[in-house]
């Protein structure tokens, strides 16, 4: 006789299907592409002015898991950057902010702004921050121990007038943001015990700017903001760290193909294969020791010095920038290593002061490999896209131009988008040490964030889902109440 199931036991199965497959199983920290993709015919030039832009910011700029939501693109021919959602005050309130590891402080527009941008090419809806509209907001005083460590960092300052902790950026592009500091709750979700989340709230001090100048008050890629991800004491992930609600490391995996995304995550991603470098000590920026370059297993003729670290020169880390650059003593070297390898099987051609070639097979065929050697004998290689970007076509060959740039008179080298992309990169504070290794960031990844508690998490942050559940969790409850149905039905048939 043929086992007849209930109705009530078919509405269930049909509703636990239908909550798997539309549940909207994002991976929760996949970052989003907004800008189409252009022609492959944009010039270097635009996009060492994007960076020029950028480094003057960067140069002059004296319980868990943390799951933010994270949009943006990269691309090698498109002026992009990353940037995600914030919920602050009470209630709470959405503000987009640019994802920054070359500064420090997170401020956003204030209601009284002069020079705020009013509208985004994002497609995103702007939001000014009302202190007045928030029941949890208030002001910092220059008494405050907060207000202090930001003196010591060049973060904040007091004039004395109105004992209101303050603060001036200006940046290398010629913009700038000036405002005051509040305190008020920042509305997170905490990923806890590998599988759940937990929406609660964290008291944070950022700024609140009044004033912004310069190219912070054009439209095209406006934002509300700027999160600064850097190490100071007023960055949000030391704010975070030292209430014991996050640990003092964060992890990002650009995907450098397929219309870009990748993975930004609070924590520390973990993979058996990661190699880490020591961080220089007492640097405002991601330092590291590079000690030499290496082109087909060769070490280039490089004086040692050219990369030591100083106050107006070293190797920064800094993901914000499209594009790589080498210490002037550097660049030239680089560039003949390369141009001598592959110059008996491509044609090398200078297209508006850049070295590129021209190449009818793969890239990967003829270019060799880079080494970027560091302290701890922890080596970064990069392979021909790494370096490499393509420009165009000529009579049927491909353009390929080195994407390493010069920056004239300054010994500054500095690892953009170009060199990070399709990596994981992990930025651990506590230890002192950036590490990485490649990675197709289209896939899910497994995060441990060790607290101040002791406590250590495990969560794969690419099947994480916006109420907390993950699918093998669905899969697994749907295989247990089938199991639990078929028996059922075999007892009573």
């Amino acid at each position: 006789m043929a086992a007849v199931f209930p109705a009530w036991i078919m509405v269930t199965i049909l509703v636990l299907e239908a909550s798997l497959v539309m549940g909207g199983f994002q991976a929760s920290l996949k970052l989003e592409r907004r800008i189409p993709l252009v022609s492959h015919e944009v010039e270097l030039g635009r996009l060492r002015e994007f960076d020029r832009l950028r480094h003057g910011r960067l140069l002059q700029s004296s319980g868990g898991v943390v799951d933010f939501p994270v949009r943006g693109t990269y691309d090698p021919f498109l002026v992009g950057l990353y940037y995600t959602k914030l919920q602050i005050g009470s209630p709470p309130k959405e503000y987009y902010v640019q994802i920054d590891t070359g500064s420090d402080v997170l401020w956003i527009g204030c209601n009284s702004c002069n020079g705020c941008p009013e509208s985004s090419g994002l497609q995103i809806e702007l939001n000014l921050y009302d202190p007045g509209s928030s029941s949890t907001s208030s002001l910092v005083s220059c008494s405050d121990q907060r207000c202090n460590a930001g003196v010591q960092s060049s973060d904040s300052g007091c004039s004395g007038q109105g004992n209101q902790c303050s603060y001036t950026f200006q940046y290398g592009d010629g913009s700038g943001t000036s405002g005051y500091y509040v305190a008020d709750l920042l509305h997170i979700s905490t990923i806890l015990e590998g599988s759940m989340t937990a929406n609660s709230t964290a008291p944070i001090m950022f700024g609140c700017s009044v004033l912004q100048t310069g190219d912070l008050t054009k439209s095209d890629r406006a934002v509300d903001g700027i999160f600064g991800f850097g190490q100071q004491s007023l960055s949000v992930i030391s704010q975070l760290s030292s209430q014991g609600i996050a640990p003092r490391v964060f992890s990002h995996c650009l995907r450098g193909k397929n219309g870009g995304g990748g993975i930004l995550v609070f924590g520390e991603i973990l993979e058996p294969n990661m190699v880490y470098t020591p961080l220089v000590p007492s640097q405002p920026h991601y330092n590291l020791d590079l000690r030499s370059i290496s082109v087909g297993g060769q070490v280039l003729s490089i004086d040692p010095s050219v990369f030591s670290t100083s106050s107006s020169q070293g190797t920064i880390v800094d993901s914000g920038t499209t594009l790589a650059y080498l210490a002037d003593e550097a660049y030239d070297a680089f560039v003949d290593a390369i141009t001598k390898t592959v110059s008996q099987t491509v044609r090398p051609v200078l297209s508006k002061g850049n070295q590129c070639y021209l190449i009818t097979s793969s890239v990967t065929d003829i270019f060799p490999q880079v080494s970027l050697n560091f302290a701890g004998a922890a080596s970064l290689i990069l392979n021909p896209p790494d370096y490499l970007v393509q420009q165009n076509s000529i009579g049927g060959a491909a353009v390929w131009c080195i994407g390493f740039q010069k920056i004239q008179g300054q010994g500054i080298t500095i690892l953009g988008d170009l060199v990070l992309k399709d990596k994981i990169i992990v930025y651990d504070l506590a230890n002192q040490r950036i590490g990485w290794t490649d990675y197709d960031c289209s896939m899910s990844v497994n995060v441990s964030a060790n607290l101040n508690s002791g406590r250590t998490e495990f969560v794969n942050a690419g099947q994480m889902s916006n109420d907390g559940s993950s699918p093998d969790q669905l899969q697994s409850i749907i295989a247990s109440l089938l199991n639990m149905i078929m028996l059922a039905a075999l007892l009573f048939s």
